[in-house]
């Protein structure tokens, strides 16, 4: 925590509303006075970081998003040659992949130049449930931010445990029949993990498991970037 109470308050109030919350949710995630919790979340609605549904559950609003995107791109700008050289080392396609609330974004990447490979558009949307870049992306988040998400995942905490210990995650077939990828993370100057780098391909050139080639590249990628 910061230390400034009504921003910490906030920032619990944002997390717990990932997957969606009513407000005695929120008090129960939370801990904070129901009216705290009213109070902030409303508060937050006004300034579109929360909206609420059809079922009036406040869920991750606009705001974050449009916020996200108007940050400095220094990360991507760093990226976009460590990428090309990960694609190039490695033989496989190499995306970046950004979080925002229940799915990621793939906001940069390089792909094979021929032969089969996994092609993941910029701007592609993707699940939080499946492949290894949800897996980094969850693995490090505090357990009131994953626990809502777990059930529809189709990897489990012991998986996440296990990309914590060894420091990256591989997945094979898990978002898509065919297709093998392994992912590490980028962290900023607090060591707070901010986005997955990811290497993807068939299975019939990754194996069923592709950490053992490919963990170590896409880990130094990852460290390189970190930081910035």
């Amino acid at each position: 925590m910061s230390g400034v109470g009504v921003l910490d308050k906030a920032v619990v109030i944002l997390a717990a509303c990932v997957d969606g919350a009513s407000l005695a949710e929120l008090v129960d995630r939370t801990k904070l006075p129901r009216a705290t919790a009213h109070r902030l979340a409303q508060a937050l609605e006004i300034h579109r970081m929360l909206v609420r549904d059809t079922q009036g559950r406040w869920r991750p609003g606009p705001r974050l998003g449009e916020l996200a995107n108007a940050a400095p791109d220094v990360l991507l700008t760093a990226a976009e040659p460590l990428i090309s050289a990960l694609r190039d080392a490695t033989g496989e396609s190499a995306q970046l992949y950004l979080r925002r609330a229940d799915e990621r974004i793939c906001v940069a990447a390089a792909e094979r130049a021929s032969g089969l490979r996994d092609t993941v558009p910029v701007g592609s949307v993707l699940p939080m449930t499946a492949g290894s870049a949800a897996q980094i992306l969850l693995a490090w988040e505090p357990p009131e931010a994953v626990m809502p998400l777990l059930p529809r995942c189709k990897f489990t905490g012991r998986t996440l445990a296990e990309v914590r210990r060894r420091g990256w995650a591989q997945s094979v077939a898990e978002r898509e029949a065919g297709v093998a990828s392994v992912s590490a993370p980028i962290r900023d100057r607090t060591g707070r993990v901010i986005a997955s780098i990811s290497i993807s391909g068939p299975i019939e050139r990754l194996g069923r498991r592709p950490g053992e080639r490919h963990a170590m590249a896409v880990v130094r990628a990852g460290q390189r970037l970190s930081g910035l």
